[in-house]
């Protein structure tokens, strides 16, 4: 049984973005592990295992226009669906 379900991956764009703002805010406030934030100030990657994506989908919406959303069941893989 996987601790964090969701492997949470989507795109950032905006202005004024920081790779290390972003990386603690999800840090600090959404559980989860095997976080990854890359890019610059105008675009930047994530990449998330989470419960609760749409706290993810949420927060990054509010930082600029978010694209490539994906959001896949781990434990749904693991069991060969």
């Amino acid at each position: 049984m996987l601790l964090y379900r969701f492997d949470t991956q989507l795109l950032i764009e905006g202005n004024g973005l920081s790779e290390d703002e972003i990386y603690e805010n999800i840090v600090k406030n959404i559980e989860g592990d095997c976080l990854l934030v890359v890019g610059d100030e105008k675009l930047i990657k994530i990449h998330f295992h989470t419960n609760e994506p749409w706290k993810v989908l949420e927060y990054c919406a509010s930082l600029g226009d978010i694209h490539d959303i994906v959001i896949e069941n781990m434990e749904r893989q693991a069991n060969g669906f």
